[in-house]
């Protein structure tokens, strides 16, 4: 716990809480986050990570930076339009809080990229907008053994819940709340129905809420519960969520044993 003067400095409101204090921020400096997906979701969930003093956050995305993407991916800007998403959103982390360090990947993911990143981090986001991906990040990260939060927005209303499912405990996958992707084009996309900016902006929020509290032990995770929010009626309610025994995944028999 040797921190700076200007580490205990920028700290201090978080050194002040009896639930963080000084262990807690050493816990966070040593923490390492992947974010996949430096877009509406991986945008305010990097910057409050990096905000909070979290050692190491990898940022992976592919893509590359459209006027259309501003109007809810705050941590770029009009001048960094045409550049990776990752390289951007890393620039603006690093003009936050210089004393994070910020791994970017500018690679799509896929199976080979999720068994070579994985592992090399402590929990894993979700704030990709395709259902591929989504079920890869939560097949590879119960059987790698990583925590997933995983984060959702469509028009006014957002998802969030934690997989813990490799850690037993009765804990349900990902695919117990969904077996498997829904039909193409059943789901409009973002692109397709329209978002409202805002309403990413405080699912990417409570997202890094929930990373910070995993990582510092403190409160009620939302394993095992969804938190689903109508923005338009300002209503928010959590539901339980069952560890499917049949599951494909995390089943008493699971047919899903590798990541593909």
């Amino acid at each position: 716990m040797d921190f700076s003067e200007a580490e205990i400095h920028r700290y201090s409101r978080h050194i002040l809480l009896q639930q963080v204090g000084a262990v807690g921020q050493a816990r966070l400096r040593e923490a390492r986050v992947l974010i996949v997906g430096a877009g509406g979701l991986g945008s305010p969930l990097a910057m409050y990570l990096a905000a909070a003093g979290v050692g190491t956050l990898g940022l992976i995305d592919h893509d590359t930076l459209e006027l259309s993407n501003l109007q809810r991916q705050i941590a770029h800007t009009t001048e960094r339009l045409g550049r990776n998403k990752a390289d951007s959103a890393a620039e603006a982390l690093h003009q936050l809080n210089p004393e994070v360090k910020v791994e970017v990947h500018q690679r799509r993911m896929d199976a080979a990229t999720a068994r070579e990143l994985i592992p090399q981090y402590d929990i894993i986001c979700d704030g990709t907008d395709n259902f591929p991906t989504r079920f890869l990040l939560g097949d590879a990260c119960h059987l790698l053994g990583r925590p997933l939060v995983s984060a959702a927005v469509l028009r006014f209303e957002g998802q969030l819940s934690v997989f813990r499912s490799h850690e037993g405990q009765g804990f349900p996958c990902q695919r117990c709340l969904h077996p498997e992707p829904p039909p193409d084009g059943l789901v409009p996309s973002c692109s397709e129905a329209g978002v409202l900016g805002a309403v990413t902006g405080v699912m990417g929020t409570l997202q890094a809420t929930e990373v910070l509290k995993l990582i510092l032990g403190i409160g009620e995770t939302l394993t095992g519960r969804l938190l689903l929010w109508d923005a338009l009626d300002a209503r928010m309610r959590t539901i339980r969520l069952k560890r499917d025994l049949a599951c494909a995944l995390c089943g008493e028999t699971p047919t899903i044993t590798d990541i593909t």
